[in-house]
């Protein structure tokens, strides 16, 4: 679901083409998809669904499970929070008609005080309030234990506060023939689909789901993906071989761009940015509010100080707080739309794009080229020249006369870039594997890496800070960049080895390599960029990323020899939960981790997550920290209260259950509830070009998603100039139904004018039967899909499939929905 594998992720598709052909025991393969794709042809079940409607099929699946019986209930019992009781002044969306308590319509956010664990005990020496709601510019406190493990349980499931019976009522609607009704799947089918997965799933066997920005790219993204790892759970799919839900990544190290982060609120290894909006005005009350008292979090104050001395090298000292003060703080949402209004607004004056293309990839991108001439300066740094670089003098906004080159104030600046195969570095990929890459190639003519042109970027400001005494400036006057280096003056380039190894990190006493993140100390003794790549390295020198070895055909093991997957090295994230509760394989056919009681450790074919020595019969402290706050049989290390949440006490935005909104641009009213969409949606209302179809929209009957194909790389700028793939993929075009081309008129191959409330293109038409009308509510509704690989730069041409979407954002994370929205289709082309 969520994903069209085999065209988006064709490498790791073959796996599942090898699972899907064993002679001895054959997978299933399910595609829940809009479109009939090539993942659909090599499926067992293509399954329909509308687009947006994705957890009322999630929701059915775990209405299914529960009404009949499918869930391994020993894992649910002692390894999710199914048994917790909440508290009595929680209200569900089943109560509230599709909103939660503590929302407030005010202020557009939840406080979400009664969404917490009952208390046990009032006087438990950890005992700690409840989380208190996000409202904007607000100071906040967050609790130390937002999902205590001592909160009061009920293992019979039949408390009717306990997680379990509130999930069941919040789903009860969620049936087969809602299904039908909502997400066009025959309920027939969709049953078929049920059985077949949960009966797959158990103590003998797991399934898996697989996701990509088909899921991510909705208003109620994050609550997809949370709805998938409930049903996971309840089956008892999570940290067992052949289980999991898995993000397919869609670049090389798109999974390392998020653990040492290109993002506005995460440090390296997922430690919170510092935030003008919480106490984190110095290092103790940064620390003191990020550190959760139970669980592996504990360990924030080693990872957080570490990363410090990592960056600041000797001049971060304890007196002064590690230079905490000069990590720079966020204010509010700083992510990628918030940011381009804020430039339209002329608040940004300048902006490097490097390995991004906003001209075309953006959202609702007319917006952003128009954002693009509010800056003084642009740098941009590609191997092609991009739209993001000419858009000042040939974008389509310039060829109509919206903008002349003469009055865009932007300076841009064009950096020719290395490809990947011209440089050192590495690869992290989508199950966490960091892989190294050796430089195979010099670079064209003056083409320069990321590290270079980072590097020596870095050595001009410090050249120019150097003896300034303002405190602004202390940042760069300390920041430590010591690597070795090859090549002089304007050649000089940092090796990429080195700069791994400050991420791996050492003591900082004698440049040692530590062995690991156990290794890491909160007292300024250790540096480490990046606490969970520590282990990345052998504290002999060895890079574990360019380990290249298999497990033999065959044997129980997790191919440990290649690469290395942080952390640790460890394959299966929560791979205790492989075992049951006495520590031993809850099947032989499924073994992965368990207790040797002999050896009194944990043993098998992975690094157990786990305390390697806990035996599963040890107690949990009552006034334990960090992991002594949890038994020897709570596997899920990183949770406050060690089990997997089928409900979410805090850190959502909006909801503890995933729960049915319609998108934000939608052809029907919700059939679930009153409320219409994601309460806590972002709309950017004050931006007057994202204007949103109004529901049922008749000048907007059509949906419309948006995908990639094989032969093209995102906006193209790493295809369209390519003449071979260009060749395979020439033009723009969009898929739709027989059906609705005829009720249009138009033939194969005629050129078609989609248009939204944010714009015009045109693209040639693809009637296929791939695409299919579905019934909805006893109407037919038709959708569409196109490609947005195509721009105004490259061997072949075409609109900007962006300049269609609107900039509705998930709440928690401000992920745009390109995935659906609303348009209309005619037979002809734009006037010149």
């Amino acid at each position: 679901m969520g994903s069209n594998m085999a065209e988006c992720h064709p490498v790791a598709f073959r796996f599942v083409m090898q699972a899907k052909t064993r002679k001895d025991r054959p997978a299933i393969l399910i595609h829940v998809d809009p479109r009939f794709t090539r993942t659909s042809a090599m499926a067992d079940y293509h399954v329909p669904i509308r687009a947006g409607s994705d957890i009322v099929f999630l929701g059915a699946l775990i209405n299914y499970i529960i009404q009949n019986e499918r869930y391994f209930k020993d894992y649910v019992v002692k390894y999710t929070n199914a048994a917790t009781l909440l508290r009595d002044d929680y209200q569900d969306a089943e109560d509230l008609d599709g909103l939660f308590s503590g929302w407030s319509d005010k202020d557009k956010t939840y406080n979400v005080d009664s969404w917490a664990y009952a208390s046990g005990s009032g006087d438990h020496p950890q005992a700690t309030p409840p989380p208190q709601g996000t409202q904007p510019g607000q100071r906040l406190t967050p609790p130390t234990n937002v999902a205590p493990p001592w909160a009061p349980k009920d293992e019979t499931l039949q408390d009717p506060k306990c997680v379990f019976q509130v999930m069941k009522r919040h789903y009860a609607r969620y049936t087969p023939e809602m299904v039908e009704q909502v997400c066009g799947c025959p309920k027939d089918l969709f049953l078929k689909v049920a059985d077949e997965f949960t009966k797959r799933s158990g103590r003998d066997m797991t399934g898996a789901f697989c996701y990509a920005v088909g899921w991510t790219q909705h208003t109620t993204g994050v609550q997809m993906i949370r709805a998938a790892g409930m049903v996971q759970a309840l089956l008892g799919n999570m940290g067992r071989p052949g289980g999991g839900v898995l993000a397919l990544r869609g670049h090389a190290t798109i999974q390392g761009s998020t653990d040492i982060p290109t993002l506005y609120h995460s440090l390296p290894g997922y430690l919170s940015q510092p935030s003008i909006t919480r106490p984190h005005d110095n290092l103790a009350s940064y620390l003191n509010v990020e550190t959760k008292q139970t669980g592996w979090w504990f360990n924030t104050p080693k990872y957080m100080v570490s990363l410090l001395k990592a960056y600041f090298g000797d001049a971060a000292t304890k007196d002064n707080d590690y230079l905490y003060d000069l990590i720079p703080k966020t204010s509010g949402d700083h992510s990628h739309i918030p940011m381009f209004i804020d430039m339209g607004k002329g608040n940004i004056r300048g902006f490097f794009a490097m390995g991004q293309n906003p001209a075309v990839g953006g959202q609702n991108a007319r917006m952003q080229r128009r954002a693009l001439a509010q800056l003084d300066f642009l740098v941009v740094r590609d191997i092609f020249e991009t739209e993001t670089a000419s858009f000042w003098k040939d974008s389509p906004e310039v060829l109509n006369g919206e903008l002349k080159p003469q009055d865009i104030k932007t300076e841009v600046f064009f950096l020719p870039a290395a490809g990947a195969p011209e440089k050192d570095g590495s690869f992290t990929n989508t199950q966490r594997l960091i892989q190294w890459h050796e430089k195979a190639a010099e670079p064209p003519g003056d083409a320069r890496s990321e590290l270079w042109f980072m590097h020596q970027l870095m050595k001009r400001l410090k050249a120019m800070y150097q003896g300034s005494t303002n405190p602004n400036d202390r940042a760069i006057q300390s920041i430590t960049m010591q690597y070795g280096v090859r090549g002089t003056g304007n050649d000089e380039e940092p090796l990429a080895a080195d700069i791994m190894k400050e991420v791996h990190g050492w003591t900082v006493a004698d440049k040692k390599l530590v062995a690991g993140f156990a290794d890491l100390k909160d007292d300024g003794s250790t540096a480490s960029g990046c606490w969970i790549y520590s282990g990345v390295y052998t504290q002999d020198g060895v890079n574990k990323a360019q380990n290249r070895k298999a497990d033999a055909p065959g044997t129980l093991g997790s191919h440990q020899g290649w690469g290395f997957a942080w952390p640790a090295n460890r394959r299966i994230l929560y791979n205790r939960a492989s075992a049951d509760p006495n520590g031993q394989p809850w099947s032989d056919r499924k073994k992965y981790v368990w207790w040797d009681d002999a050896q009194k450790k944990w043993t098998g074919a992975d690094v157990p997550d786990f305390a390697a020595t806990k035996a599963p019969s040890t107690p949990a402290k009552p006034d334990g920290t960090g992991l002594d706050a949890h038994s020897g049989s709570d596997p899920f290390i990183m949770q406050t209260d060690g089990r997997a949440w089928l409900y979410a006490p805090a850190q959502l935005r909006d909801g503890p259950f995933p729960t049915h909104y319609e998108p934000a641009e939608s052809p029907l009213q919700n059939p679930m509830y009153k409320q219409q969409t994601n309460p806590a949606t972002k709309y950017f209302t004050d931006e007057p070009s994202n204007k949103l179809a109004q529901v049922a929209d008749p000048n907007y009957p059509i949906v419309i998603s948006t995908y990639r194909l094989t032969e093209h790389h995102l906006s193209g700028t790493m295809s369209r100039w390519l003449p071979w793939l260009a060749e395979l993929q020439p033009e723009l075009f969009i898929e739709m139904s027989p059906e609705l081309a005829l009720e249009k008129g138009i033939n194969n191959l005629d050129w078609v004018v989609v248009e939204t409330p944010r714009g015009q293109i045109e693209a040639k038409a693809l009637v296929t039967r791939r695409m299919k009308p579905l019934r909805i509510n006893g109407q037919i509704l038709h959708e569409v899909g196109m490609p947005w690989h195509w721009g105004y730069k490259g061997v072949v041409r075409g609109s900007v499939t962006n300049d269609l979407t609107h900039m509705a954002c998930e709440p928690n994370v401000t992920i745009h929905e390109g995935k659906v929205f609303t348009c209309n289709v005619r037979k002809g082309r734009l006037k010149a």
